[in-house]
């Protein structure tokens, strides 16, 4: 079997009218649960409900995800709080022709608040979702170019630092104020008495 081919291109109008998973999405489900082994009833069953359940409804003001039977869910999201959208498959997605658009918000949870799966047009998709995130900002036209070079502030010479080091310097940061938070909460869990 070959690739499938994905469409370069949706317009918006097609994009505004997807409401279902394409049927590669029910083939990656059926593959994937057949790795839990003799168990894979187990498995097939809540996925086939999660894809014949599956709806999504995009428009000018957000997005909406909804699926279940027994205990329905439904994600409702405004661009305004999208804050990044990243693109995920592993082989056999892409074999299958399909990514997971995974949407993330300020909701400081660090995984995604909505993953839309089982789109053949997903780039397009994610380009769509990115403008109108950017537009929700008050943001147009494309991305302006970012220097990786900034300049840090020094009485004695001007010197520059590369993003990529201001990053890692970020992350150390957050590293440890994470540690700082467990410990605290921590001491306060087991020094109260009353």
């Amino acid at each position: 079997m070959t690739v499938p081919e994905l469409p370069t291109s949706l317009s918006n109008d097609e994009i505004l009218a997807i409401e279902r998973p394409h049927e590669s999405l029910m083939t990656y489900y059926i593959l994937s649960s057949l790795a839990a082994g003799p168990f894979f009833p187990f498995v097939l069953v809540p996925l086939y409900f999660r894809y014949h359940t599956m709806r999504y409804r995009f428009s000018e003001e957000g997005v909406s995800m909804q699926w279940g039977v027994l205990f329905r869910k439904e994600i409702n999201l405004t661009f305004a709080r999208i804050q990044d959208i990243h693109l995920t498959s592993n082989f056999l997605e892409r074999w299958l022709g399909l990514a997971r658009i995974q949407i993330q918000t300020a909701s400081g949870s660090s995984k995604a608040e909505m993953t839309i799966e089982g789109i053949r047009g997903f780039r397009p998709l994610r380009d769509f979702l990115y403008s109108r995130m950017r537009g929700a900002r008050g943001l147009t036209g494309p991305p302006t170019p970012v220097s990786t070079k900034m300049p840090i502030a020094d009485s004695a010479a001007p010197q520059t630092a590369d993003l990529g080091d201001v990053a890692a310097a970020l992350r150390e940061a957050v590293f440890e104020l994470q540690e700082i938070r467990r410990a605290l909460e921590h001491g306060s869990k087991g020094g109260r008495n009353g």
